[in-house]
């Protein structure tokens, strides 16, 4: 996975009071890409969803380019999470995934990651 700044910007919320993100993406399928992320202490199905319901309200994005630019298309989503020693981890996986310019869909997984440690 390789993790990109610019796509944090976009999609994770801009001042975190609590933890932090980091958006990561890879050219492996959303099945590939849950498989590596194990062990997972809880880990829902892949359900598609709705882009503007997929990426929520949280990034400063534009709403109507990313709904354009799925036309339709769902986003296959799945979301997990898991407690590492003092740290609190939530995953939300998303393929296709949409450059950061919204001008093109990528086939691969992003994995938005909000990581909380306990102080």
């Amino acid at each position: 996975m390789i993790c990109d700044p610019s796509l944090a910007a976009l999609f994770t919320p801009r001042h975190s009071e609590l933890g932090r993100y980091e958006v990561c993406t890879t050219a492996e399928s959303i099945e590939q890409a849950l498989a590596e992320g194990k062990p997972a202490k809880l880990r829902d199905a892949i359900e598609p969803l709705e882009a503007l319901d997929a990426f929520g309200a949280a990034g400063t994005y534009n709403r109507a380019t990313l709904a354009r630019l799925y036309g339709g298309t769902r986003v296959r989503v799945a979301r997990r999470w898991q407690q590492r020693d003092d740290q609190f981890i939530s995953e939300t996986l998303l393929s296709p995934y949409p450059d950061p310019t919204l001008t093109r869909l990528n086939p691969g997984t992003m994995l938005i990651r909000w990581i909380a440690t306990r102080r």
